[in-house]
C-alpha cells in the first residue's frame, strides 16, 4: 500500500473507521455516529435517510431499526446497501457499500436493553413508516404500552439490527485547493483480501 498519508495509516479499514469515529466524537456537536443510509425499493428507486451507526465490528457495520419500516423492507429485498458518514468538523467522510444481513439475536437484545426506558417503549409504540393520525395518537399508545410493559420491556420481534459487510470502503479527507485525499478499499466478496487504491479527487 504505497502513497499513504498519516491519517490513512494502517492495514485494516475497520480499525481506521473506528479511529476516525473516535476522533469525531471529540469534535462533532451532535451524533458523530450518524450515517446517510441508501437503499433501493422493488422498482429500483433509491431512498436515503439518516440513521445512527451503533457498532463497527471487525468485519462489518451495525445499526438498528424497526423491521416493518420502509428501509427494512428495502434492505430485506435487495440485501445490499450503501452509506456515507460525514464529519463536517474534521472535513472527512467514509463511504461504504456492501451486503446486508439481520442481527436479531442476543446482540440485538443486549443493545435494546441498553437503551433508555422511554426509547424502548417508543420502539414498541411506533409503527415506523406507517401513516399516523396525530402525534397525540402516538403519545397515547406510548403511555398505554408503558403501563403494560413495565420497567424492563423485552426487545420486540419487529425491531432489531442490520449488519453491513462491505466490499468497498472509501476514506475521504479534505485537501487544499480541493485536491482531496481519497483511498478506496475494494474486494470481490467478503472473504477476499482487500485491494487499496488512491483516487483522484
Amino acid at each position: 500500500m504505497s502513497d499513504r498519508t498519516g491519517i490513512f495509516a494502517g492495514d485494516n479499514p475497520f480499525d481506521l473507521a473506528r479511529q476516525w469515529l473516535s476522533e469525531a466524537e471529540a469534535s462533532e456537536v451532535n451524533d458523530p455516529n450518524a450515517i446517510a443510509l441508501s437503499t433501493v425499493d422493488a422498482s429500483g428507486m433509491p431512498n436515503a435517510r439518516m440513521v445512527l451507526l451503533k457498532d463497527i465490528e471487525d468485519a462489518a457495520f451495525v445499526f438498528y431499526t424497526n423491521y416493518g419500516s420502509a428501509k427494512a423492507q428495502e434492505l430485506d429485498s435487495a440485501e445490499k446497501a450503501a452509506f456515507v458518514m460525514h464529519w463536517k468538523s474534521l472535513r472527512r467522510q467514509i463511504r461504504v457499500r456492501g451486503y446486508v444481513t439481520k442481527e436479531s439475536g442476543p446482540q440485538a437484545d443486549d443493545y435494546f436493553a441498553s437503551r433508555s426506558l422511554k426509547s424502548r417503549i417508543g420502539a414498541w409504540a411506533s409503527k415506523q413508516s406507517q401513516p399516523l393520525g396525530s402525534r397525540a395518537e402516538l403519545l397515547a399508545e406510548s403511555a398505554k404500552l408503558s403501563l403494560k410493559l413495565g420497567t424492563n420491556p423485552k426487545r420486540p420481534e419487529f425491531w432489531g439490527g442490520y449488519r453491513i459487510t462491505p466490499i468497498e470502503i472509501e476514506f475521504w479527507a479534505d485537501g487544499a485547493f480541493r485536491l482531496h485525499d481519497r483511498f478506496r478499499w475494494t474486494r470481490e466478496d467478503p472473504d477476499s483480501p482487500w485491494s487499496v487504491a488512491r483516487l483522484n479527487p
